[in-house]
């Protein structure tokens, strides 16, 4: 394992200097699920949660909430997003949802944080959106599942990268 770009010498952490860094194309790509009983995941794709749309209201939460992850995460820098995506899709198998989120920008570090940081905040608004009807809801598996660029070109969780 590397060392940790974010823990000076003497120990304190420090937001990392990328200035120098060339700019390069960046994508993450990260998911996530929530699982939820049968019945609530058809109460969500019904239309007739009390608080509204719930895929619809989650997508729009974790775009948002990729555009802000820099004002949540200590020491990441605040970045240009090119393009954020959210897709929702539900999965009677689980029951639940399956969230994926994509953030894309041409810069000098990479997007990673940003991605995970949709795909927690559009799981938490579908959570919230309905507890009222099922507080055993669990959210699951969180995970990086894809970047690219900057140094280190392709990395995906399968193993199937070219390790820049």
């Amino acid at each position: 394992m590397s060392q940790l770009t974010h823990i000076a010498p003497s120990g304190e952490a420090h937001m990392v200097d990328v200035s120098e860094k060339p700019d390069s194309a960046r994508s993450a790509i990260a998911e996530g699920r929530i699982l939820m009983a049968p019945e609530t995941l058809r109460l969500a794709l019904s239309g007739n949660a009390k608080k509204g749309d719930v895929p619809a209201t989650a997508r729009i939460a974790g775009i948002m909430a990729a555009k802000k992850t820099a004002e949540l995460i200590p020491l990441c820098h605040p970045l240009a997003l090119s393009k954020v995506t959210v897709e929702i899709k539900p999965d009677n198998a689980l029951p639940g949802f399956v969230v994926t989120a994509e953030a894309r920008l041409v810069g000098k570090t990479g997007v990673e944080m940003e991605a995970l940081t949709a795909v927690c905040v559009a799981c938490l608004t579908i959570y919230d959106m309905l507890k009222a009807a099922d507080r055993d809801m669990r959210i699951e598996s969180v995970a990086l599942v894809e970047k690219r660029g900057g140094a280190s070109g392709v990395w995906r969780q399968d193993g199937r990268g070219d390790g820049g």
